[in-house]
């Protein structure tokens, strides 16, 4: 009887220790494979950071090969380097051994550290195959670009975006208030606890009402779904009435009677409140999603999610809002410079990106990014339509302040109401260069009226680049 009793136990504990057994090596194949990717490259992974102590990270360069970011030998090891500094941070990101990495950094870690296909999942063999420089991460940023935009915004807190309008090509992207990386280290307590969120990436992180901006898309969507047309005339008297909200203009303009080309030129909020209210919940919605407002970008540019209402629990007075760019809806500058560049692509968007190429240190092209044509969101005649208007924002509305000599602009200012504060001003729009088309969008927070704030920033950017364009082959 005893011996049957010990066979059981044994037995029993055989069975236990096998189904622990079991269990461990399903974890393991689960780390090796399903979870290999985010685990290998966590920036704050101790084991492979001590292994790239030893190779020099490649180089970060804008679209002509200009330095975003290079490695120095030092006694210890290799220091990092940003020569554009504060300028180019919200781009380029930063490394710290006690920190982690964020921006291109980060997303691009294992082709700068050289690491090309599988090799960075398998721990220390992997230093038998990995070279000891990294591959230089080429981006579409033009730095000449970066620096007129960052130096035009001044010592405001806000964004600006610019696209290639035919390509998505983001030319730059800039955030201000920002950080220096070549201090990271030393400045962290500060930078962390700052009270204007110097880390925060606001062209792709921030998330802000659009306003009036908004107002080109529920243009397009009224003549799109027959609410309206070019030839019905609104009459404005400053203010509408739906139920219990009461929707003003902006200092309490009256338009009087207007067109569809008119109120887009004077930023009419009656008109557009009440298209809005025309189109209801589901064509409201159903425009966001046409736009891409519902469909993230899952790429290197690491987007906010796109915050908007549950529309069909808005009562007429949100809905009202949602025309004019308020109630819940909360985009980025990316997003609201994407939406230009459709009026200004014959209603084509094109999906923005950053990394152009990766090249391996001699040069040679290991990867290459291929323009994609991401949405189709309306018909070429209606976007161009709804450039003319913009256009007209700028020869003639309340966007006349980022009007250029010679140079066709198109435009929407933007006033957005924010809870926290002071309103936000926005200006976004595109402009035809000699050499191509570009998309922007700016918003400068707390600062009030967007066509006296932001649109100056247009014009001095555009200018840069024609002066710039000028000057080169």
């Amino acid at each position: 009887m005893g011996n049957r009793n010990i066979k059981k136990y044994i037995v029993n504990s055989a069975v236990f220790f096998l189904g622990l057994f079991l269990i461990l090596m399903l974890y393991i194949t689960y780390l090796q494979t399903i979870d290999s990717d985010e685990l290998a490259n966590n920036s704050l992974n101790r084991r492979s950071a001590q292994m790239d102590d030893h190779i020099a990270r490649g180089l970060i360069v804008d679209d002509k090969g200009r330095k975003l970011a290079y490695s120095e030998k030092t006694a210890s090891g290799f220091s990092r380097k940003y020569p554009l500094g504060e300028i180019a941070a919200p781009v380029t990101g930063y490394v710290g051994k006690n920190l982690g990495n964020a921006g291109i950094e980060a997303y691009a870690n294992a082709d700068l550290l050289g690491k090309t296909g599988d090799l960075h999942k398998i721990g220390p063999l992997a230093q038998l195959f990995t070279a000891d420089q990294g591959n230089t991460v080429k981006l579409t940023i033009d730095a000449s670009i970066q620096k007129a935009a960052y130096d035009a915004l001044g010592n405001r807190r806000g964004a600006v975006v610019v696209l290639d309008s035919s390509t998505g090509a983001v030319l730059a992207m800039v955030s201000r208030p920002s950080f220096n990386p070549n201090s990271l280290e030393q400045d962290w307590n500060t930078l962390q606890n700052s009270p204007d969120s110097v880390l925060l990436n606001r062209a792709t992180q921030g998330l802000y009402p659009p306003g009036s901006t908004i107002k080109p898309m529920i243009a397009d969507a009224s003549l799109k779904e027959n609410v309206t047309n070019t030839d019905e005339i609104f009459n404005c008297p400053g203010y509408l009435d739906v139920g219990n909200y009461h929707l003003v203009d902006s200092h309490g303009e009256v338009h009087g009677k207007v067109n569809l080309k008119e109120a887009l030129t004077e930023s009419c909020n009656v008109t557009f409140g009440t298209l809005a209210l025309r189109l209801g919940a589901s064509n409201l919605e159903n425009t966001f999603d046409r736009f891409g407002f519902k469909k993230s970008l899952d790429n290197e540019l690491s987007e906010a999610n796109i915050q908007l209402p549950d529309f069909h629990h808005l009562n007429d007075g949100e809905i009202s809002q949602v025309g004019i760019g308020q109630s819940t809806v909360l985009v980025t500058p990316l997003r609201m410079a994407m939406l230009a560049s459709v009026f200004a692509n014959q209603g084509v968007m094109m999906k923005p990106y950053l990394i152009d190429q990766i090249l391996s240190p001699n040069n040679i092209i290991i990867k290459k990014s291929h323009v994609e044509k991401w949405l189709e969101v309306t018909s070429a005649q209606r976007a161009q339509l709804i450039k003319s208007y913009m256009e007209n924002v700028v020869q003639h509305g309340t966007g006349t302040e980022a009007a250029v000599s010679g140079i066709v602009i198109a435009g929407k200012t933007g006033t957005a109401e924010n809870s926290g504060g002071a309103d936000h001003a926005w200006f976004m729009g595109s402009a035809d260069l000699p050499k191509r088309t570009i998309a922007f969008s700016i918003i400068i927070e707390n600062s009030g009226f967007g066509g006296t704030e932001a649109a100056p920033i247009a014009r001095k950017v555009i200018t840069n680049i024609l002066d710039t364009e000028e000057g080169s082959p």
